[in-house]
């Protein structure tokens, strides 16, 4: 098995955008696609390190550009900046995530029918609101994400939905997987929830906690791996 990353440009509006792609180049045939859509700070060393894990279990994967040109967070301050402008219209993130997903679908040794979305902290609201706008997406899987719902109507959501958070995340309280579950649970999504004790935000990634109740939890991101990866088996056999 050789795992190979290669850098890709694609395109759309507010682009152009520069992705990675991981697979694995002794793969015959097609395979389940995986788009990653990464955390505020944009795309890093960490979403590389996941899209490759996943490509040496047989995915094809793209981590997402999710600001155009490449661009990163040099800093707390600049990342939160490029967060807000991004969010500043939703449908703006619907569309740009959904024309990743397309661009996901078009490369070589995808099955463009079999396809996920995995997001982390920013990424997983991104990823959300992709399955919000109705895109044709078999499984969504956030982490540790926000849940608040644009403001607009949902499209119907097609995907199959995992929703991995930590208990004790200071941005996403109890009562907002409450809320998370009526909304999908009224749109008729077959969904599940993991929520785990002792844990904050980030707790995938490993980095320094910028705050109180962010942080890694080693066990946490062992669990949810886990729990990912047997969800992507029981969709895609």
């Amino acid at each position: 098995m050789t795992v190979n990353v290669e850098t890709i440009e694609y395109q759309g509006e507010g682009g152009p955008f520069v992705g990675r792609v991981a697979r694995d180049d002794a793969a015959a045939g097609s395979a389940p696609g995986v788009l990653i859509a990464p955390t505020f700070l944009g795309l890093t060393d960490v979403e590389i390190d996941k899209a490759k894990r996943l490509a040496a279990l047989g995915y094809v994967v793209l981590v997402a550009d999710p600001y155009g040109g490449g661009r990163v967070g040099e800093s707390t301050e600049a990342a939160s900046a490029m967060m807000g402008e991004l969010f500043a219209d939703r449908r703006v993130v619907q569309a740009r995530f959904g024309n990743a997903l397309d661009t996901l679908k078009s490369l070589p040794g995808v099955d463009a029918g079999r396809t996920a979305a995995l997001g982390y902290c920013m990424g997983g609201k991104c990823v959300l609101d992709l399955a919000r706008s109705g895109a044709d997406v078999s499984v969504v899987a956030p982490f540790h994400a926000l849940f608040d719902a644009p403001p607009f109507p949902n499209q119907p959501i097609t995907a199959k939905i995992l929703i991995s958070q930590g208990w004790d995340d200071p941005l996403t309280p109890p009562e907002t997987f409450v809320a998370i579950a009526e909304e999908l649970t009224e749109a008729g999504v077959d969904w599940r929830i993991h929520a785990y004790g002792g844990t904050g935000h980030s707790f995938t990634t490993p980095r320094p906690g910028i705050a109180p109740g962010f942080g890694y939890s080693e066990s946490a991101d062992k669990r949810s791996w886990a729990a990912l990866t047997g969800f992507l088996a029981e969709v895609f056999g």
